[in-house]
């Protein structure tokens, strides 16, 4: 059977964009022709829709429709008001490397800790042989929305973390979108070295002013043999804004990731992580909430790759939807034919705050080796009434009631940072979320 695929304007406009922004995206050469590639990847593609599996429940063709211009190199102005909105997102002590509208703000970060090497994308595909760094926009990935990130990418940074550095605080790259109706595309790789152990926070916030931009967003991580990395997302844009962030990690032998992701802002958002335990004996903890309302769409889409035997993963999400807010978890255990004593497990649940709010939850699995342990489970549902009748009986008020239940039922996720400071920080973040209810 032959399927044509059938040219809609979202792709004609894209033309138009990757023209257009083809004189300030950096590299020449070999990465040059690998963003042609990467877009015309796209181009045969287009928006994913819910005809593709992996985005049956985001349809950006209906959500999102049309791709805008990407935004202009922030000026002064725009970076006075980056600034203004970098303390309410900023962690203690934390070495910060920030991006304004996609690119690299100097004057805004922090100087870098021993044993750490940071450069920037542009940096290194304008002024490194491209035959060597054009690497930096290759993936396996045939998901759309990362190949138009490796065809637009304007910047990132490129951390390298030497073997056996223990450092002492938080690496952070926070995202500071400035700019109304424009697009930021940024790419930034991580590579820790073998034994090392380091905490990346990842933030999105809006500055004042910022509104209805789009944000496409990737991180290519390296884990070596023997390494403790943790690694927190904080998802704050603006109202109105769009993001996909895809995050590509690759695990060594011996090695502890624990990811944490919670979103709390912009009107579609969707994390997905693609994730290889690539080295035998690893252990993978991975957590996430949503908290969302009014007509707020976030989806949270995983999968985990047991390329090699002896690792254990455990996933766990929890969504909590007032209004029509609507909540999406697709997560993925693969368990390839060598992998033997693979133990995985997948849990997500969904609270719904409103009789309009929507969850949608599709675990699986996939296991084609022997001598495993894995499992999954879905569930969504309202506040158990019984508990809630027990608390107003004691005289709390039905908001505050509410919120003491759904603090207990997020806080299993929340508990898994190690970092006490940052755990109280993603802690307040959710208490801020419930008393804003209206």
């Amino acid at each position: 059977m032959t399927v044509a695929l059938v040219k809609n304007d979202t792709g004609t406009a894209a033309n138009g964009i990757f023209a257009a922004a083809a004189g300030r995206l950096p590299g020449k050469g070999r990465v040059a022709d690998l963003r042609r590639e990467a877009f015309a990847a796209f181009e045969r593609a287009g928006l994913p829709h819910r005809r593709v599996e992996e985005w049956k429940y985001t349809d950006l063709r209906a959500l999102m429709r049309e791709l805008l211009p990407q935004a202009a190199a922030p000026d002064a102005a725009a970076l006075a008001r980056a600034k203004a909105a970098l303390p309410s997102v900023t962690i203690d002590g934390a070495t910060r490397l920030v991006l304004v509208d996609g690119m690299f703000a100097a004057e805004l970060s922090d100087g870098i800790q021993a044993g750490v090497s940071v450069r920037t994308l542009r940096d290194v595909l304008e002024n490194e042989s491209n035959e060597a760094r054009g690497d930096l926009l290759l993936t396996t990935s045939t998901d759309a929305m990362i190949s138009l990130n490796a065809a637009l990418a304007t910047d990132g940074v490129v951390v390298g973390i030497a073997d056996g550095v223990q450092l002492s605080a938080p690496l952070q790259i926070i995202h500071v979108a400035t700019a109304g109706k424009t697009s930021r595309y940024t790419r930034s790789h991580l590579q820790v070295g073998k034994g090392a152990r380091a905490t990346l926070v990842e933030t999105c916030v809006a500055a004042e002013g910022a509104n209805a931009y789009q944000a496409n967003d990737a991180a290519v991580i390296w884990i070596g043999d023997g390494v403790e990395l943790s690694h927190i997302r904080l998802m704050r844009d603006a109202p109105d804004a769009f993001n996909v962030t895809s995050n590509i990690v690759t695990v060594g032998a011996r090695s502890k990731l624990n990811l944490f992701n919670m979103t709390s802002g912009g009107a579609v958002s969707r994390l997905q992580g693609f994730i290889t335990l690539a080295g035998e004996d690893s252990e993978l903890t991975v957590n996430g909430v949503n908290l969302l309302r009014g007509k707020q769409h976030g989806d949270t889409t995983l999968v985990v790759d047991h390329a090699v035997p002896g690792c254990t993963s455990r996933e766990n999400f929890r969504a909590v939807l007032d209004d029509r807010a609507h909540s999406v978890f697709q997560g993925r255990i693969i368990v390839r034919p060598d992998a033997r004593k693979t133990d995985g497990k997948m849990m997500t649940r969904a609270l719904l705050l409103s009789d309009e709010a929507e969850a949608d939850n599709k675990p699986e699995l996939e296991i084609f080796a022997d001598d495993v342990s894995c499992g999954h489970g879905a569930t969504s549902g309202a506040l158990d009434e019984s508990l809630l009748f027990y608390l107003r009986a004691r005289g709390l008020p039905e908001k505050q009631a509410q919120a003491l239940l759904v603090q207990a039922f997020v806080g299993e996720a929340i508990e898994a940072i190690e970092d006490e400071s940052l755990r109280e920080r993603v802690i307040d973040a959710a208490q801020h979320w419930l008393e804003s209810r209206a």
